[in-house]
């Protein structure tokens, strides 16, 4: 019984020993005000940027405050004592990066003292939130957050978007010949017209990245306004303390991930004698290691801790396993400035200033497309590549017995891919080639680039999509830039990983079982409106053998045989019979935009310009997660840009507020909201304006 009750005392020690004070910040909030529209979206304004990031905080609380706190666990590695076993994978990862460190070494010779600034106003923010809202909050000891504990989240997700989950999960998976891709396509769009090419003579943007629907990715719309010349629109994730991509009164900016070589794995030769060492350039080094202690949650206040143990090599962190030794390096771990780069970013006033934001060289990734109102577009593949050494294959496990593969330095902003208003007068990216950014004769030309920086050459199918549409000559609407924004129509020559123009070329005389379908097919114009009897058949399939493959452990870089297409065609026929009484259904029968209780047709494809991606539902439907999120229409000419937006659900996350799902029918109609820089229009229209905590 003695041991017993010692075990539990020492469990109630463990979940009670971390928890800290958390007080008022003392904030003076008479400085910040909220202003909500009629969509509930927060325009922020503050005499200074940390009142604006202090308020931002607070009114993205009010939305979606339990994202924020995973966000915020994560980075702080707390998220097992919340989420049991599969929050400490989560703690386990931040533990074995080493972000929470990083942070704290590199935060003061990283952040210039304006931006520290703003980051002590949003923790202030977030923590003045948790303070008056407890019953809200996930785990109290998480709290007060201070700034370098949101930079460790900063890293992690930047590093998880570099590569470094797939090469932990290649690694523990005992696969590492190559670093599995997600085998389904990255979506992302991002389009740059200039003034030149349009018959307003106004400099067109579109923001469009297709992220997650829903969780910790997920776009949060909101407008920053301070009298320190901070003034943008745009989205941002939950826990950011500024617009991650958007437009203020100059100039604006869109994202799409791109996937260069990032990050490299190191196989180590271990000392077979000693399996502390490792084997360099002929000399033996000691492997460095700990134990992470996990806390990973039983039940309620239970916890019990785990060790695990990490290494470290001279290359990066380092896991051990039945098959040997690996290290991963990356930049994203290196260097931690990403949140005061786009925060300059936000305030740049022209080409110029915001060029030098960008050539500071603290954001990990990302292709970045760019427009303004004084007639300037550009591109640019940006990322911390290294500066690799010649004559090793960075595609796959790389030697780690020799200092030679043992990068230090990245290549300089200016050594990436980037084009300035081309003859073409546009420039786009749909996570495609960056050798294939505008027309084909204005191009640059992979042979120019160092093969070790690893850029993808292949086309998508919407890269290839836009071209079908992209005058190379002439001046376009913005009616017609709207329309190749929206548009969901396939190319004519498809170009997924996976080959799938075998369904297109059945006989259906020959299949009288199928033969409904296959004409369906064969009359299909590959558009995926709603009301596509094909779009929907060919949804099935696409997604039946993605799954298929995935399944098989199959690459998708393959060609659907002629018996594939024959087993998907009876397989969709089986399915709408089962769940829809009738072996022919619509797109929009088929796929949904769900929230809470509100159940809306969808229209969309994966890899079409208007891309959705979908997972199954119920009753045989499939549920949209992917794709079509946060949209951000920009016209640049005299004045103040022209904005439009839509985000998909609304702006709250809380089943109970009314712009829970308030902008879906919108979205569905593509019937963008006006916003504006405005404050005084702002200001006059606003439903609710109000001071934090008032």
């Amino acid at each position: 019984m003695y041991r017993i009750n010692s075990i539990f005392l020492l469990f109630i020690l463990l979940s009670t020993s971390c928890q800290r004070v958390l007080k008022p910040s003392g904030w003076d909030t008479s400085q910040v005000q909220i202003a909500r529209d009629e969509f509930g979206v927060p325009h922020i304004f503050g005499t200074k940027d940390a009142d604006v990031a202090y308020g931002l905080a607070w009114a993205h609380a009010e939305d979606d405050f339990e994202t924020i706190q995973k966000t915020i666990l994560a980075g702080k590695a707390l998220a097992g004592r919340v989420f049991g076993e599969q929050g400490a994978g989560v703690d386990f990862f931040v533990h074995l990066l080493e972000t929470k460190k990083i942070a704290r070494e590199k935060y003061d010779s990283t952040f210039s003292p304006e931006f520290k600034k703003v980051l002590e106003g949003y923790a202030a923010g977030m923590n003045d939130y948790a303070l008056a809202h407890p019953e809200e909050v996930l785990y109290q000891p998480a709290f007060p957050i201070t700034p370098k504990e949101i930079v460790s989240a900063y890293i992690l997700s930047l590093a998880q978007m570099s590569g470094a989950d797939r090469a932990v999960q290649a690694i523990v998976g005992g696969n590492v010949e190559m670093i599995p891709e997600d085998p389904m396509p990255k979506g992302s769009n991002a389009i740059a017209v200039h003034s030149s090419r349009t018959d307003s003579y106004e400099t067109f943007l579109a923001i469009n990245s297709h992220q997650p629907l829903e969780g910790p990715v997920a776009w949060y719309e909101a407008h920053l306004h301070s009298e320190e010349g901070w003034n943008i629109l745009g989205g941002l994730f939950p826990g950011g303390a500024m617009i991650f991509h958007g437009a203020n009164e100059h100039l604006g900016w869109a994202h799409t991930v791109n996937t260069p070589d990032f990050l490299d794995l190191y196989q180590l030769q271990l000392n077979p004698d000693d399996q502390n060492e490792y084997l360099v350039d002929g000399e033996w080094l000691e492997l460095e290691s700990h134990y992470a202690w996990l806390k990973v949650r039983l039940w309620d206040w239970i916890t019990i801790p785990v060790p695990k143990k990490v290494w470290k090599s001279i290359y990066g962190p380092t896991l051990v396993t039945d098959q040997g030794a690996f290290s991963i390096r990356m930049g994203a771990l290196q260097r931690i400035g990403a949140p005061e780069q786009w925060w300059r970013m936000n305030k740049a006033r022209n080409f110029s200033e915001w060029k030098a934001a960008m050539n500071s060289m603290q954001l990990t990734n990302f292709n970045t497309v760019y427009a303004d109102r004084y007639d300037t577009i550009f591109y640019v593949s940006n990322g911390l590549l290294p500066k690799r050494t010649p004559g090793f294959d960075y595609t796959g496990t790389v030697p780690g017995n020799t200092k030679q593969t043992l990068w230090t330095e990245f290549h300089s902003f200016l050594e990436l891919p980037q084009q300035v208003n081309p003859n073409s007068g546009f420039l786009f990216n749909t996570n495609h080639s960056p050798f294939k950014a505008s027309r084909m004769e204005d191009n640059l030309y992979a042979e120019d680039y160092p093969v070790e920086m690893g850029f993808d050459l292949r086309d998508n199918n919407r890269s290839a999509r836009f071209r079908e549409l992209m005058p190379d000559t002439g001046r376009i609407s913005w009616e017609y830039f709207e329309r190749i924004k929206f548009d969901q129509t396939l190319p004519q020559n498809l170009a997924f990983r996976t080959d799938m123009t075998a369904l297109f070329s059945l006989d259906s005389l020959e299949h009288e079982d199928i033969r409904s379908l296959i004409h369906q097919l064969q009359a299909w114009d590959r558009e995926a409106d709603q009301e596509s009897v094909g779009a929907a058949i060919f949804g099935f399939i696409y997604y039946y053998w993605w799954d298929q493959f995935a399944k098989e452990g199959r690459s998708f870089d393959t060609q659907l045989t002629q018996e594939e297409a024959l087993i998907g065609l009876r397989e969709a026929k089986q399915h709408f019979q089962t769940h829809f009484r009738k072996e022919l259904i619509t797109l929009g029968e088929y796929q949904k935009l769900v929230r809470g209780e509100k159940v809306l047709p969808l229209w969309g494809l994966d890899d079409v310009l208007a891309a959705i991606r979908s997972t199954p539902l119920e009753n045989g439907t499939r549920k949209a997660v992917q794709g079509e999120s946060y949209i951000l229409m920009v016209r640049f000419g005299n004045g103040l840009p022209q904005l439009e937006s839509i985000n998909v659900y609304g702006a709250s996350n809380r089943p109970e507020s009314p712009h829970y799902s308030d902008q879906m029918e919108r979205f569905v109609n593509r019937d963008l909201k006006r916003m504006t820089l405005d404050k005084e229009e702002v200001i006059q229209n606003a439903k609710k304006v109000y001071h934090p905590g008032k």
